[in-house]
């Protein structure tokens, strides 16, 4: 059982990450039209085509219920497929397999995903500050009856650095720790930036020595192993081959997906360092019907270089344990063996929020489809993308292959 192909990624559109302070303020619903245009646009189809769409629901800023009925009027599409995801981070993998399946399922021809994550203009009752507080505690709860709320919170686990810190802790405390692998990770992601003019640090040469004396923020994560939060937005187009067969670019078919989540905070995991995306990846590479060896490059979700290590391990590419020394034994660039996160990935082309996993995709697709410009590989044909939401929380895998 699973997905055999036949629904593919032929377009796509991205806001190039900018600061907050910098970054146009638009309404979502303005930001999920103007993603759409750009998207069919890339796909070379028409709007009449989409009759799907998949949209991250929650922040949304004109509503908080309905959110696909307001979407879909104000495009002035008529849908036979709606879907709200709530990952975080894994919402772009997420979505992109809820399409997949609602295309080869029948239900729709060609699926609009969507998450805009721009900021939207304050109106003249609305309260500004709730933005800090929100970034103060991250992705915890603080509603009456949370668990976090009365669990975490009040011992200091707030925001994301927190969780992450543990995490990196615990795999300290079980397998040692060596910082200038996972300086690397950040410095081989940086080099695959500077090929991307689109990148947040792009023109911006980052070293290992760089990464070791930047500021403590959370021990043993420095600040230059923590993705930059940027605004930011980005769609994909899933369709079905035949709609696939009128699009201008080579199509990335989904081959295989997994997702799995048992917990929401880590304090809560039975092993913060046995993570989701090992069920993932698992349920993926076996329904695509291929090997980790047949892979052309990973797009990974890097909040944090951690994550990056973990996901590396669990999804079957370093052995559990040895992940560093791999890392250290392989080059992460495009130009290298193993090619990782080749725009830069979110620690150096910027985190846009919920979209943020979204950049993996997309790079994903630019590779299969041969547009990824100087970073392009010689050969792309089959691509591991991962998401991770929370703190290592909500995982998802993708195999995408080329059409």
């Amino acid at each position: 059982m699973g997905l055999k192909g036949n629904a593919a990624i032929v377009g796509a559109a991205q806001y190039r990450p900018e600061k907050y302070t910098t970054a146009p303020r638009m309404f979502h619903l303005e930001q999920v039209a103007d993603l759409a245009g750009q998207a069919l646009a890339d796909a070379g189809l028409k709007a009449s085509d989409i009759d799907g769409l998949v949209i991250h629901g929650p922040q949304f800023h004109e509503a908080q219920v309905f959110v696909p009925a307001m979407a879909a009027e104000y495009l002035g599409l008529s849908l036979n497929f709606a879907e709200v995801v709530d990952l975080g981070g894994c919402s772009s993998v997420a979505a992109v397999w809820r399409a997949a399946m609602a295309v080869e399922m029948g239900l729709c021809q060609a699926v609009l995903c969507v998450i805009p994550a721009r900021m939207a203009p304050f109106g003249p009752d609305e309260d500004p500050s709730w933005m800090a507080r929100a970034m103060r505690f991250g992705g915890h709860s603080t509603a009456f009856g949370a668990p976090e709320a009365e669990f975490d919170l009040p011992y200091g686990h707030m925001g994301q650095n927190t969780g992450y810190a543990m995490i990196a802790q615990r795999y300290a405390a079980k397998y040692g720790y060596d910082p200038v692998a996972m300086a690397k990770i950040a410095v081989d992601q940086r080099t695959n930036a500077l090929a991307n003019p689109d990148a947040s640090f792009f023109g911006k040469p980052l070293s290992i020595e760089d990464v070791l004396a930047s500021k403590m923020v959370a021990e043993p994560l420095r600040v230059l192993e923590i993705v930059m939060p940027v605004a930011g937005g980005a769609a994909v187009i899933v369709a079905s081959k035949e709609v696939a067969a009128r699009a201008k670019n080579r199509g990335a078919c989904i081959t295989g997906f997994g997702e799995h989540l048992s917990f929401k905070s880590p304090t809560y995991a039975t092993e913060m360092t046995d993570t989701p995306i090992g069920p993932a990846s698992e349920r993926a590479f076996a329904m695509a019907g291929i090997q980790r060896s047949d892979i052309h490059a990973a797009q990974i979700y890097d909040c944090y270089t951690i994550t990056v290590l973990l996901t590396l391990e669990d999804a079957g590419f370093a052995p559990k344990g040895e992940g560093m020394r791999w890392v250290r034994e392989h080059d992460l660039t495009y130009k290298g063996n193993f090619p990782m996160n080749t725009h830069g990935g979110q620690l150096s082309f910027g985190q846009s929020g919920t979209a943020g996993g979204m950049s993996q995709v997309i790079e994903a697709f630019h590779q299969i489809s041969g547009r990824a410009g100087e970073r392009q590989l010689k050969r792309c044909d089959t691509v591991f993308v991962s998401g991770t939401g929370g703190v290592m929380s909500e995982q998802g895998a993708l195999i995408l292959q080329g059409a």
